[in-house]
Formats: structure tokens, C-alpha cells, sequence
């Protein structure tokens, strides 16, 4: 039985930039990143409105409970939104949203070393600021501008 004459273009473009993901190793990093930072930020904010993977509130900074003008648990909601919408940005427009994570992700570190006992959660969320700008600056080079000018590919000097 003969192959189909016409191959559906979006299977050919899947194909296609999934083997370019394999061949250049900086387009597949980018990709990994993209994906995780898409991903994980989603998940994360989703859990700080049921608290199944541990009990979010607790991770406040006494000092930022102490100023909230509402519980705890409110201020996770706020959290886990922000951090939903930061990671549908990240899918849409990495080479901006991904410094929009470091920045979100520095908060976070600030208020885990300002509280005794989360010193290695705040370096663990280091590294994810490293990622996260890693993520950025390989996007500048495969992620089109807004404006200015318009990239999508690597630069040649």
C-alpha cells in the first residue's frame, strides 16, 4: 500500500522542529526550558489553592503576614493566579515573560531568606532563577520580538 501523496502540514512542522530540537542543542534547550517554565509555574499555582503538595500558607515570611491585609491563604491565592498567568505568558512570549519569572521567582527567595529554616528552598528557587534566565537569553535568539527588531533565529556576527 503506497504512502499518502499528502502529508498534513502541522504533523511535518511537529516533526520537523521536534528533530531540530535534537540536531541543535541550544534550540533544544530552549524548548526544555519553555516547557518546564510553562508548565511548572501552572501546576504550582494551581496546588496554592487546594494545598496537596504541601501546606503553601506556611512558607509566608512572619514579617509579610504580619502586613497582609487579609489571611495567609488569600495572599496564596493571589500567588497561585500569578503564578498561573505567569505560565501561560512564558508558553505565548518567553523572551519577555521569562525575565517576568525571575523577577516573580527573586520575590520569592527574598521572602524565603528572610524566614529561618527555608534557606534550601530559597536556593533551590536560585537555580530556578538561573533557569529562568537562561530561558530568557535563549529566547532572545528563537523567540521573534514585539518590536524592534525581529529575531527568531541565531544572530551571525
Amino acid at each position: 500500500m503506497a504512502a499518502p501523496a499528502h502529508v498534513p502540514a502541522r504533523t511535518h512542522s511537529l516533526e520537523s522542529g521536534w528533530r531540530r530540537a535534537m540536531d541543535e542543542p541550544a534550540y533544544g534547550a530552549y524548548w526544555l526550558l519553555r516547557v518546564g517554565y510553562t508548565v511548572l509555574p501552572i501546576w504550582m499555582g494551581i496546588d496554592k489553592f487546594v494545598n496537596a503538595l504541601t501546606d503553601w500558607p506556611s512558607y509566608l515570611a512572619p514579617w509579610i503576614v504580619d502586613v497582609l491585609p487579609f489571611s495567609a491563604q488569600t495572599a496564596m491565592y493571589v500567588v497561585g493566579a500569578i503564578e498561573i498567568v505567569a505560565g501561560v505568558a512564558v508558553a505565548l512570549k518567553p523572551r519577555y515573560a521569562a525575565y517576568v519569572v525571575a523577577l516573580w521567582l527573586t520575590g520569592i527567595i527574598v521572602n524565603l531568606l528572610t524566614y529561618s529554616g527555608f534557606y534550601d528552598v530559597a536556593l533551590r528557587d536560585f537555580g530556578l532563577l538561573v533557569g529562568a534566565l537562561a530561558l530568557a537569553r535563549l529566547a532572545a535568539a528563537h523567540d521573534p520580538a514585539w518590536f524592534g527588531r525581529t529575531g527568531g533565529g541565531a544572530r551571525t556576527r
